[in-house]
């Protein structure tokens, strides 16, 4: 099975990089994550719909890419999932042969349409969290998840 991340933001720190490779290195046995980072389309002052609405075409291109995936629009408005409930959707998007595609919008949040557009929505915290954090964040709750599903003790 496949999961990928596709996130605004094209130049993340080292240490960004580095924490998302070690779940990434770690995930074996049938998951394996992939990380498509998206150019910001920045203009100064542009509105805040106007910004989601280019973020929205470009995270669209890249979904067209991926039409069997089922897709998820994390949010903070999504809905709250704890770790063995991630591991459920994980497990049963594996049992069904389809890949999952996360998408993380920019500093605006992601477009209303594209995100009525994913099969769910998801939360990943109530507080608002750096994009940076969010692909760490993704990365280890996905291998946490793959563990308990392996029978793996890293999640107690």
């Amino acid at each position: 099975m496949r999961a990928r991340l596709i996130a605004m933001g094209e130049r993340m720190p080292e240490w960004v990089n580095t924490g998302v490779e070690e779940y990434r290195r770690r995930l074996t046995g049938g998951l394996s994550l992939e990380v498509e980072p998206v150019a910001l389309p920045r203009q100064q002052g542009m509105p805040a719909g106007k910004l989601r609405g280019r973020e929205a075409e470009l995270l669209r291109k890249r979904l067209r890419k991926y039409p069997d995936s089922h897709t998820v629009a994390l949010e903070v408005t999504g809905r709250r999932l704890s770790t063995e409930s991630l591991a459920e959707r994980v497990a049963a998007l594996r049992d069904e042969g389809t890949d999952l595609t996360l998408l993380a919008g920019g500093p605006e949040g992601l477009c209303p349409e594209l995100s009525a557009d994913c099969r769910e929505r998801w939360s990943l915290s109530d507080l608002t969290l750096p994009h940076p954090l969010v692909r760490i964040l993704v990365a280890e709750q996905l291998y946490r998840a793959w563990s308990m599903l392996q029978g793996h003790p890293y999640h107690r």
